[in-house]
């Protein structure tokens, strides 16, 4: 098995996130569905919102950031068509990943808001597919995780520690095991792995749901780096070329990954 081909966000992409069939086919509208009322925000770009409860929080995302929200979306006739809600289960997703309105809309919040989003459908799907027409949703933000390229994403720092491959790491948090898993291990891990030049191309950290694999069928500077950590250890790798896809396939070059080790057996 090969971890690291960043399907999940080009799904992600691909796949709108309003997609899913909720569990249950009904759920009250509110009473201001078909239309913002006089006390709603407007932004330039036609978007409408108005709080319904306010946060705690003081930070806002960027548009990079992966949020943690329930969300309960009607079209403007009081069908609903999507809620998190009714899952039972929030939903975790980059921001710049999701339709236009949603991108600008949360950016507005802080955890703990709960908002309501008039979006017209120029910030939706276009009338390209369903649902058509201006959109209302009711959001909940409730975290804010953040996977912005680190400062030394170009190169390893100074106080980087290097092993006669090439690879280059620095412990950001220390573990609290022990042990290392050696190369047969079975591994769970969150992280995260961008370009040099600042791009992520993958992380499950994203994709809200840590991952597990054995240590020994993952690229060559996973197998060595992952070894070097005990459980609980928050490392940043700086992994070459021969050590990565040895520049057969994408991505290309250096790669940069933090990496959590949650647990191995």
């Amino acid at each position: 098995m090969r971890i690291l081909q960043f399907v999940a966000l080009s799904l992600m992409v691909a796949t709108p996130l309003f997609a899913q069939e909720p569990k249950v086919s009904v759920a009250t509208p509110p009473p201001d569905v078909k239309a913002p009322p006089a006390d709603a925000q407007k932004t330039p770009s036609g978007l409408a919102s108005k709080v319904i409860t306010p946060g705690k929080g003081r930070t806002h995302p960027g548009p990079t950031d992966i949020v943690t929200v329930h969300y309960t979306g009607w079209k403007t006739d009081g069908s609903m068509f999507d809620s998190s809600v009714l899952r039972g289960k929030p939903a975790s997703f980059p921001l710049n990943r999701v339709i236009a309105g949603w991108t600008e809309g949360v950016q507005l919040m802080v955890e703990g808001e709960k908002r309501r989003f008039w979006i017209p459908e120029s910030l939706a799907y276009k009338g390209v597919r369903e649902p058509k027409g201006m959109l209302v949703f009711d959001v909940e933000l409730i975290s804010i995780a953040s996977v912005a390229a680190p400062a030394d994403v170009k190169a390893p720092p100074a106080d980087a520690k290097k092993t006669p491959s090439g690879l280059a790491y620095k412990v950001l948090t220390p573990g609290t095991g022990g042990r290392h898993p050696n190369a047969s291990s079975t591994v769970t891990v969150h992280y995260t792995g961008w370009t040099t030049d600042g791009k992520m191309f993958d992380s499950s950290v994203a994709r809200g749901m840590p991952i597990s694999f054995g240590l020994g069928d993952v690229i060559k500077g996973w197998t060595e780096g992952v070894q070097l950590m005990v459980t609980g250890e928050k490392t940043r790798f700086w992994i070459p070329q021969d050590l990565a896809y040895k520049g057969t396939q994408p991505p290309y070059g250096m790669l940069v990954f933090d990496i959590e080790l949650i647990d191995f057996k």
